[in-house]
């Protein structure tokens, strides 16, 4: 029946079929999509059993007692395959069991593994990467994927793309925060009256010889203090997950940047004996100057600002938690800023308070306040705010 056609009707069968031809490869070729990045790590590690045939999965808990950890990666040629860690002094990785790094301090790292596969050859297609430390375990939790940042603009102007980045676990921080909840709501239905005290009566004009804090140190004062020190190291080891970490800190206390855990415990510490300690600075300084009569009214405006401010750090917490993914900049500017008016506002009470009993424009007086309040607030604030 084909052949019976008139000619031009089998002159516009091709043209409609030449249409439908393109028509049909069209869609095929817009949907074409760039290779995936093939070049990954992951959490997959693996150890070695003594006498076993094949590598075993690792467990974080279990095998805390092996130096060398082991990961299949796939590693394409074409494609780059950096990585970011960060390793122990001495730390040696390996790929098909050649040595090809050493940490010579304990620092962060960036490696480029494709750089090695001109003298490494591959083993059914894959690479065995080993994490291994003569003398401890290596911490491997670090290993994250680096992204570039031409890749990651690259895939901000592609209309629902998904830009990778370095994933920052916030669970630790969520746990912590409802931690904190739950020792403010105790203290709250344990002592209402020292609550209600610190609370409402910071601003109110009734002596601050009055109240609980006119008492000796007292359980409810240390748990307050308690309080206040795991929100402020909360939000300190949340500013410090995203910036430089302090390089002497890092050289005495290798802590990982995945232990945010350790961070948190390390600064609560810190704050709390830094709390406690005052007092006994501020009982020596008061000896040298001869001003042993302002110690205890210096100590409890101290304690009271910093216990009244300290109970809406939780707030900065819950901000930080909501954007710090979309505006890690702005996150991080309330939070210093934060911070900084904690610690400034505590100081200028401290002078405020000090100066209704005796004039603070006495030179005397002035460099007493200037040795006690101004230089640990320089250091305090050099510290935790500006040491990056």
């Amino acid at each position: 029946m084909l052949l019976k056609q008139k000619p031009d009707r089998c002159w516009y069968s091709y043209l409609l079929g030449l249409v439908l031809l393109v028509g049909a490869a069209t869609p095929l070729q817009a949907q074409v999509l760039p290779l995936d990045q093939k070049n990954t790590i992951n959490g997959n590690w693996l150890i070695y059993e003594p006498g076993a045939t094949q590598l075993s999965p690792y467990i974080a808990d279990l095998h805390t007692n092996y130096n060398a950890v082991h990961q299949w990666v796939s590693i394409t040629p074409a494609q780059p395959f950096e990585i970011s860690f960060k390793a122990k002094k001495e730390q040696c990785l390996y790929l098909n069991n050649q040595l090809i790094f050493v940490a010579d301090s304990a620092l962060n790292y960036t490696l480029d593994l494709t750089a090695y596969l001109s003298r490494v050859k591959p083993v059914e297609g894959r690479y065995l990467l080993t994490v291994w430390h003569p003398y401890q375990h290596p911490d491997i939790r670090t290993f994250r994927n680096k992204v570039k940042e031409q890749e990651s603009q690259q895939a901000a102007q592609r209309p629902f793309s998904v830009v990778v980045r370095e994933y920052v676990n916030q669970n630790v921080f969520i746990l912590f925060l409802l931690l904190i909840a739950l020792l403010y709501g105790a203290l709250k239905a344990t002592f209402p009256a020292d609550f209600n005290d610190i609370f409402l009566g910071s601003f109110s004009r009734s002596s601050i010889e009055q109240g609980f804090l006119s008492k000796p140190v007292t359980w409810s004062v240390i748990l307050f203090v308690l309080g206040f020190s795991l929100s402020l190291a909360l939000l300190i080891a949340a500013i410090h997950t995203n910036v430089q970490h302090f390089v002497l800190f890092n050289r005495l206390f290798p802590v990982s940047e995945a232990d945010i855990t350790t961070k948190i415990l390390f600064y609560s510490a810190l704050i709390f004996l830094f709390v406690l300690i005052k007092y006994l600075f501020l009982r020596i300084m008061a000896f040298i100057f001869g001003l042993e009569q302002l110690v205890l009214l210096q100590y409890r405006e101290f304690l009271r600002t910093i216990l009244f401010w300290g109970m809406f750090l939780p707030v900065i917490m819950l901000v930080y938690l909501s954007f710090n993914i979309t505006e890690p900049k702005t996150v991080l500017f309330i939070s210093n800023l934060t911070v900084s008016l904690l610690l400034l506002f505590t100081c200028i009470r401290i002078f405020t308070t000090v100066n209704k009993k005796a004039s603070v424009l006495n030179l005397h007086l002035f460099s007493y306040l200037c040795a006690t309040e101004v230089i640990p607030l320089a250091i305090m604030l050099k510290l935790i705010v500006f040491n990056y």
